[in-house]
């Protein structure tokens, strides 16, 4: 012990000693990170070798640096800043990656002023009780400054010696560099993914990496010419399907209301939790809905999003194009680029007016300034409804049943018809703090995650949300004049829980694969059209990308002419290949890619040695995700729209403020006397606010308890099944 003592002491009296203290410091708490935070999925040990080294050449390049400051005091200072910042970069990562399976890149950063509101209590979630580790050497360190035992060394650190440290670890880095080059070919020429670049070269060289990216996003677009816009359009008519003839026109006219279900999975339609014996369903309303034939159901509709989440789920539904490999579109483009969205699209083709209601802060997402580029009228945020409070909200903005009430008083004044989109909340991460008073009493699941016991709950509240909705839609006629699309955003329970909800989904947490992870991308899509009877449940493969040109076809409005990627999943001609944004994964009715691995979509195995044939189609279906993502990429990232001359008009973003909508709204109506297609209008200038019941969930229960037996089994027994 006194050996050790002595050793410490000794290393700390020079200054070489403290940044090799530093230096090592570092090492350990990345590789903390590594083993208890990180999914970085090393196989044997030549890759668990090279993550081993990994931390050691860029700790020593940037704590050295301190060696070049002749000051003592400002030596010191410098040391422990260089420190500081590598551990908050390496801590920041490890709570993003909890919940993001995905790590900070410089597009996250720049947003973060658009998406920082309610994200410190979601981060005081995301703590754990072993980050101790993370910071015990700065109590450490605290004590014994205040001990005064922390000796100094005045002799200033040559500038050869210093040149050489910086030296050694740019050598270290280009041995490191090139082993991991060994193992992954092309490493950092393909960008095969940001796990494979952590994971052989760390995270602060994959900071400097996605800061190349980035600069080359922003130069593509400075460069790009109408020329670039030709082989995008050839790849737009060439991927087209023709829509199916006993769909096309099918809903034409009708209003389009699009609910968008805050990260709902598939997982939880048909649902029952089983709590101390006792089955509860979780959606009964939607799964009512699912199986009614009045509905296209669609049973493997994946999420296609990455780290813009919503953001990139409302991208896609409005403009078939992806978000970002890295960031937000809407954040980083979306106030800016040229955009040919549903919102203008049917206005122009349709005369639709369009407007969306979120019960959260207009600047979240940026949505104030791309709403305008999509062509939306008006904007209904949280500055239009009842003042969040504890009891009916949450850090992400009022409760659902709260924001559907709250929007009634616009949504009557919107003339007809109309395209609008309600964005649900409650459903959100972390779930256990979204739900209170008599809203609660939905029973929590039983496992040790927290954020997935009370998944379950807040899924039910949204599911009887709904329900109000489509009862008020009813009681006020709109229903049979709408065509309702009901979608899941994105995945509500992260990667690196899913081996905890394992057990309740009947599979072995022990066995649980990225083939398991991939499956439950899945989220609901439904197309509910009242008074059509051919709906069904649909087994297409397809994702969010594919449902404008859908909903296009629906309207009769033909997709072909506007550039979008996605097909319509109604159409003969759907090639089923589902395009996911980490580069070479995608999901079809027959492979599935996934983590690096290569799985039969059926059985769910593993395919290690695929023969010629596998190996053929497997590549045709790389090339042909590929070549989806770098066509939309190059529209996104190029701005090409703005090159674009197919008669439909740009969008004047002058033309809309969001500041005093119903104002606006009421003028139209006054202008337009007796020609008013508002609801408001047509009930006879009365308000429908009151047609609006939401009765909360203790309510609800109370009266499902006081119902007979009889009563329940007659209203079980009118759901309507369906034909596969």
């Amino acid at each position: 012990m006194n050996k050790n003592r002595y050793l410490l002491s000794k290393m700390l009296r020079s200054r070489m000693g403290f940044i090799l203290i530093l230096v090592t410091l570092y090492w350990g708490k990345t590789l903390w990170a590594y083993l208890i935070d990180f999914n970085l999925d090393t196989k044997g040990f030549y890759q668990n070798f090279i993550l081993f080294i990994n931390p050691l050449p860029v700790g020593l390049l940037f704590i050295g640096l301190a060696l070049y400051v002749k000051s003592t005091k400002w030596f010191y200072r410098t040391a422990l800043l260089l420190y500081f910042l590598l551990f908050l970069w390496l801590f920041s990562n490890t709570l993003y990656f909890r919940e993001f399976s995905d790590y900070i890149s410089i597009s996250t950063m720049m947003a973060s002023s658009s998406v920082a509101a309610g994200l410190f209590q979601t981060t005081l979630k995301a703590l754990r009780v072993w980050d101790l580790m993370y910071v015990i050497d700065f109590i450490g360190m605290a004590y014994l400054y205040v001990k005064k035992k922390i000796p100094v060394d005045p002799q200033p650190f040559n500038k050869r010696s210093s040149f050489a440290v910086t030296a050694l670890s740019i050598l270290l880095f280009s041995i490191n560099l090139f082993l991991a080059e060994i193992d992954r070919p092309e490493l950092l020429s393909r960008g095969f993914s940001n796990t494979y670049i952590v994971r052989a070269l760390g995270l602060p060289s994959f900071l400097g990496y996605n800061a190349y990216q980035t600069y080359n996003v922003h130069k593509d677009r400075s460069e790009a010419t109408a020329e670039d816009l030709v082989p995008v359009q050839q790849y737009v008519s060439e991927q087209y399907a023709k829509p199916n003839d006993e769909y096309f026109g099918l809903a034409k006219g009708r209003n389009v209301i699009y609910l968008h279900l805050e990260s709902l999975q598939q997982f939880v339609i048909d649902y029952k939790l089983n709590v101390e014996g006792k089955e509860y369903e979780v959606t009964p309303f939607l799964n009512s809905l699912y199986h009614s034939n009045s509905t296209f159901a669609f049973s493997n509709f994946f999420n296609q999003v990455k780290a813009g989440k919503t953001s990139d789920a409302e991208t896609m539904i409005e403009t078939s194009l992806f978000g970002l490999n890295q960031g937000s579109f809407m954040v980083q483009y979306g106030g800016s680029n040229t955009q040919q969205a549903a919102p203008h699209i049917l206005s122009q083709e349709a005369g639709y007016t369009s407007a969306v209601f979120h019960g959260n802060a207009a600047g979240f997402w940026n949505r104030n300034n791309t709403y305008k580029q999509w062509g939306y009228n008006y904007f209904f945020d949280k500055s239009y409804f009842t003042e969040t409070t504890s009891e009916n909200s949450f850090e992400y903005g009022l409760n659902d049943k709260v924001m559907f009430a709250d929007s009634i008083q616009y949504f009557e004044h919107l003339q007809q018809p109309f395209y609008t989109k309600f964005i649900t909340v409650s459903n959100h991460y972390p779930y256990t703090t979204s739900l209170t008073g008599d809203e609660t009493g939905f029973p929590l699941a039983d496992t040790k995650d927290e954020t997935i016991n009370g998944y379950f709950a807040t899924a039910n509240y949204l599911d009887a949300s709904i329900k109000a909705f489509f009862d008020y839609l009813k009681a006020t006629g709109l229903y049979e004049k709408s065509i309702i699309v009901l979608y899941g955003d994105h995945y509500g329970i992260s990667n690196s829980r899913n081996p905890s909800l394992a057990p309740l989904l009947g599979a072995n947490p022990e066995t649980w694969s990225d083939y398991d992870n991939a499956m439950l991308q899945r989220v609901p899509y439904m197309i509910v059209v009242p008074g059509m009877n051919k709906g069904r449940i649909i087994n297409t493969f397809g994702g969010e990308i594919d449902a404008l040109p859908t909903l296009e076809h629906l309207l009769g409005i033909d997709a072909k002419k506007y550039l979008q990627v996605g097909q319509d999943l109604l159409s003969k001609d759907n090639k089923q290949i589902v395009a996911l944004r980490t580069p070479g994964t995608f999901i079809t009715p027959e492979y599935t890619s996934y983590g690096g691995k290569l799985y039969n979509t059926q059985t769910g195995e593993e395919i290690t040695n695929p023969d010629e044939a596998t190996l053929k189609k497997v590549e045709a279906i790389r090339t042909s995700v590929k070549n989806q993502l770098a066509a939309s990429d190059a529209i996104q990232t190029g701005d090409l729209i703005r090159f674009l001359d197919n008669g439909l008009p740009v969008v004047n973003t002058k033309d809309f403020s969001y500041i005093d909508s119903l104002k606006a709204q009421l003028a139209l109506e006054s202008e337009l006397g007796d020609q008013s297609t508002s609801l408001y209008s047509k009930n006879g200038e009365q308000s429908t606010v009151d047609l609006f019941q939401a009765p909360s969930y203790r309510i609800l229960h109370e009266a499902t308890q006081a119902s007979s037996t009889s009563e329940s089994s007659t209203s079980t027994s009118t759901s309507t099944t369906k034909k596969e």
